[in-house]
This record gives C-alpha cells, sequence and structure tokens, in this order.
C-alpha cells in the first residue's frame, strides 16, 4: 500500500464517520483509528496508523533462539520505519551473514527511508547468530534486525 491508498482510505473513514478502518492487501495490514475524544465529529485531527506486515518476527521467535544458543545474546533493532537491504547493491555480498564477527561501528545493513539510504552500525563487538529479516522486506521502527552474541 503508498501513501495515497492510506489517504484515501482516511477520506473514506472521514466521509461515513467511522473511528476506526483496517484493511489487508498483498500480506500487509493496515489499521487506521481516530485518537480520543476526536472519534466523533472527526475533523481532520490525528489519525493512528498500525501497519503490520505477514509474516512478522515475534518476541516469542527471538527469545527461543537465545534459549537455544544458551548464551547472553542482544538485538539489534531497526532505528526506523524503511526498506531493509543486506548489501550496498544487488550484485554485492551481504555486510554480514549468520556467524559473522562485527567490529563495533561495522555498517551491518541499509534502511532505504524516503529514498535516503542510511547505514546501521553495530554498537557492539560480537557474533551475528540470526538475520530476522530478508532483503528488500518493509520494516518497522523497533523491529528486530539482529541477533549478537557480544564478544
Amino acid at each position: 500500500m503508498n501513501i495515497k491508498e492510506i489517504k484515501e482510505m482516511i477520506n473514506l473513514m472521514n466521509e461515513n464517520s467511522l473511528a476506526e478502518l483496517e484493511v489487508e492487501k498483498d500480506g500487509m495490514r493496515i489499521r487506521l483509528k481516530k485518537t480520543g475524544s476526536m472519534a466523533e465529529g472527526f475533523n481532520g485531527g490525528p489519525i493512528i496508523v498500525e501497519r503490520q506486515n505477514a509474516p512478522e518476527t515475534t518476541s516469542k521467535q527471538i527469545s527461543e533462539v537465545a534459549e537455544k544458543s544458551n548464551i547472553k545474546t542482544i538485538e539489534i533493532k531497526s532505528p526506523m520505519v524503511g526498506t531493509f537491504y543486506r548489501s550496498p547493491s544487488p550484485e554485492s555480498p551481504p555486510y554480514v551473514e549468520m556467524g559473522s564477527t562485527v567490529e563495533a561501528g561495522q555498517v551491518i545493513c541499509i534502511i532505504e527511508a524516503m529514498k535516503l539510504m542510511n547505514e546501521i552500525k553495530s554498537e557492539i563487538k560480537g557474533t551475528v547468530l540470526e538475520v530476522f529479516v530478508g532483503n528488500a522486506e518493509p520494516i518497522e521502527f523497533g523491529q528486530p534486525l539482529f541477533l549478537i552474541e557480544p564478544i
């Protein structure tokens, strides 16, 4: 879904005095909800947008990986909404693989947001135990990207 479709859904909500609308399309679910007292007689104020991609990595899955490894681990989470890329270009190898050792400050992926490429760097030295997101997948703020074992 793109911005134009979301704006159309907001207009649909306003025209029909809806307080909440949820739509699923192509494995992506969008939920729009008017907040607080604004729900009645809504007049163009804030709307909460919740976007969920299926399938999604859950905290339970991450915990299971950590338990299997029986070691202390650190999750690297997405600092923004965007598109996750494992390498700088389609022809290039990924920045990191499972089992790779990373240094603090080393680029581990790129997140594209609003046509800007943002390098995401590891904050710790460690070994990559798990990569939770596939290349070119949309991601959310706070979504787990990597599981790292500190060295």
